[in-house]
């Protein structure tokens, strides 16, 4: 067996890495990060939007799970449970259980989360700054749709 030298390695690993390929674990990765609730898990833990009773963001900091379903209007128990394993099990984010009466969980963002948070922000800003044009354009859309 011939040996691989570190351009072919890195070579082979793009190609077992191409999302655009119907195996490719990155697509179930991106079909992952790419769920409204995990971006808004994101958001929350990584500062994204006034705490209760705070104006500003502030910085990433650890959320219990109460503090987590109160930020996310809408989410169900079960639905923001699955989130937090699944991001956990990606190494996303980290579950500490403290000891206490009753039992404190926190969720807090790795650094590999803190990674993928910098890129959700950068989303969530386009997405804040071009929401008028994107209304108006639906707006012209459906409205030539009805004619």
């Amino acid at each position: 067996m011939p040996t691989m030298t570190a351009a072919e390695k890195r070579a082979e690993a793009k190609v077992e890495y191409d999302a655009f390929l119907a195996q490719c674990p990155s697509r179930r990765l991106l079909d992952r990060i790419s769920d409204k609730w995990v971006a808004l898990v994101l958001a929350a833990l990584g500062g994204n939007g006034p705490h209760p009773g705070e104006e500003d963001a502030g910085e990433p900091r650890p959320l219990r799970y109460s503090e987590l379903s109160r930020r996310l209007a809408g989410v169900s128990q079960k639905m923001l449970t699955q989130t937090l394993r699944s991001l956990e099990r990606d190494g996303l984010l980290s579950r500490t259980v403290t000891p206490t009466v009753p039992v404190t969980v926190t969720y807090e963002l790795t650094d590999l989360g803190l990674s993928l948070h910098d890129l959700m922000r950068g989303i969530k800003a386009w997405a804040e700054a071009h929401m008028d044009e994107v209304l108006a354009n639906r707006d012209r859309y459906d409205g030539s749709q009805d004619q």
